[in-house]
């Protein structure tokens, strides 16, 4: 396959949400669509004791919630679709941010009986702010839950965005009949069925056809076509190219468990959403038609497979062809690496791969080279732009319960922190450890790995800072007497840079005023641009 056709047949993109809106179904129901898996596991059922493919991580397994981003490729109406399945819990939002950097759109999943939660608008502020597609699906319409059209006004409002139904709800909850299909002109009729993977369609003249009163009901069959009547005449036309600018967001309505409405967003996503897009870096903007390889590291996972204690970094090809074993220069440490193992994934199944293209997602092993944001080329310096991180606001000291453990909690944490999802802050004297985050789930599930992963048991004391505070200055004296000066405040990062605790926000800007020659950063990537 040349690069031409791999790009045109490629479509990446991420599934967002809020906890529990039903985006892990939906991802597992794409799965099925396009053969990748035979059955799905339902994350919170008592009755099926296969959790979800997506959720390979013991504590996921646990608590029934995304922690991790999952990567998954599959093939469906002939395009190669690679998906990534986002942690929805807000203590987990930096990962996320993370992996919007890495696709190409997005499809936003919400709950009808909740709406738009405070989750929801920050994910979709990342994607606002990068311009990224999004497709809106609208699930659990078989629960009692709002009305379509406060729905629709909720999602612009809050969103920020216009929106376009390209499926109709007939009924909600217990009156709950299927979707009018306002793009393909007919309706798919709504049974409760997880294993059955299509509904029933009819295919009418029109939305006058007379067969509607004796599909769905005279009363309902009315209360369709004046709702109908009103979605053609409030709502723009749907333009695939508005869309791809991210200025008109195509809704579909359904049930993810019940296999209701996916097979039809699936189609029209394969159809609409965009292949594999330019990145901009700090030199120049990349095209995905470029001759020469180019990639960047968005996401570490350390422990993928627990028995062989590997170290995974994962991968965005944004240009030309990635190769196994040819030599690639890694920008930030300046030498060229291979890898012999190169791999694509089904959630923590892998397989090695012998070329990946752009918009291709691979795992490469990683020894302790790589950093999140750090670039792959063919030779050329440059650096991807806009791979966020963000100062942890939660911080806690780390205390050793097995002093026979500590090269094992040593080694637990610094490949853990690696992940992004946390930062590690070491304090002197004493070689004090600080774990700053920007949750508090967070540090269960790092305390629950390097227990399970590493055997190394902790606890957390908790510390009153506000904020971390990486500092740089042109003038070395004033830097090493604000150094000296709040010395119980100071803390080196992984890197050796050093970083400023602040207790409270009234004391950070007393000291920005006090020291003016010192600027203080919020984002460890303060030598990168970043967008957010």
């Amino acid at each position: 396959m040349n690069l031409k056709e791999a790009i045109s047949n490629r479509k990446t993109f991420a599934i967002i949400s809020h906890p529990d809106a039903g985006k892990t179904t939906l991802t597992e129901k794409f799965l099925l669509y396009g053969g990748a898996i035979q059955t799905a596991g339902a994350v919170k059922s008592n009755k099926i004791k296969k959790t979800a493919t997506s959720d390979f991580m013991e504590i996921e397994r646990q608590r029934g919630i995304s922690v991790a981003t999952s990567v998954m490729g599959f093939e469906y109406n002939g395009m190669q679709v690679n998906i990534l399945d986002t942690p929805g819990h807000k203590d987990f939002a930096e990962d996320t941010y993370r992996t919007l950097t890495a696709v190409d759109s997005v499809i936003l999943v919400i709950d009808c009986v909740k709406g738009v939660e405070a989750q929801t608008e920050r994910l979709m502020e990342v994607c606002r702010m990068r311009n990224t597609p999004v497709i809106i699906f609208v699930n659990k319409m078989d629960r009692e839950g709002k009305e379509p059209f406060d729905l629709l006004d909720e999602l612009e409002e809050k969103l920020n965005i216009k929106t376009r139904p390209l499926s109709w709800p007939i009924g909600i909850g217990a009156t709950f009949q299927g979707v009018y299909n306002l793009y393909e002109k007919d309706i798919r009729l709504f049974s409760a069925n997880k294993t059955k993977l299509e509904s029933d369609v009819v295919t009418l003249d029109s939305i006058d056809d007379d067969k509607l009163e004796k599909i769905i009901g005279n009363e309902p069959a009315a209360q369709l076509r004046e709702e109908i009547e009103m979605v053609e005449g409030v709502y723009d036309p749907f333009s695939k190219e508005a869309y791809a600018a991210a200025e008109l967001a195509p809704v579909f309505f359904g049930s993810a468990l019940n296999n209701f409405g996916v097979m039809e967003l699936l189609d029209t996503f394969t159809d609409i959403a965009p292949t594999p897009l330019p990145r901009k870096t700090d030199v120049r903007e990349v095209a995905p038609a470029e001759n020469k390889f180019t990639g960047f590291v968005f996401k570490i996972h350390a422990n993928l497979d627990p028995k062989h204690r590997d170290r995974i970094a994962f991968l965005r090809v944004c240009s030309g062809k990635f190769e196994r074993n040819k030599f690639f220069h890694h920008v930030r440490l300046d030498k060229n690496l291979k890898f012999s193992n190169p791999s694509t994934f089904m959630a923590s199944e892998k397989s090695t791969v012998e070329e990946a293209f752009p918009g291709d997602v691979i795992g490469l092993y990683d020894t302790g080279n790589f950093k999140i944001g750090d670039t792959l080329t063919e030779g050329e310096t440059l650096n991807f732009k806009g791979i966020p991180s963000f100062s942890p606001e939660i911080f806690r000291e780390v205390e050793n319960r097995d002093p026979m453990k500590t090269k094992q909690l040593e080694k637990g944490i610094r490949q853990l922190t690696d992940e992004g999802v946390a930062q590690l802050f070491i304090q002197d004297p004493g070689n004090k450890k600080v774990i700053g985050t920007v949750g508090e789930l967070q540090f269960d599930v790092i305390k629950y790995r390097l227990e399970h992963e590493y055997g190394a048991k902790c606890d957390f004391r908790h510390l009153n800072y506000y904020k971390a505070c990486w500092l740089t200055s042109d003038n070395k004296d004033k830097l090493n007497e604000f150094i000296r000066i709040k010395q119980n405040q100071m803390a080196l990062d992984k890197d050796g840079n050093h970083v400023f605790l602040a207790p409270s926000a009234w004391i950070l800007q007393l000291e920005q005023q006090n020291f003016p020659e010192i600027t203080f950063h919020f984002t460890s990537e303060f030598k990168r641009e970043i967008l957010v």
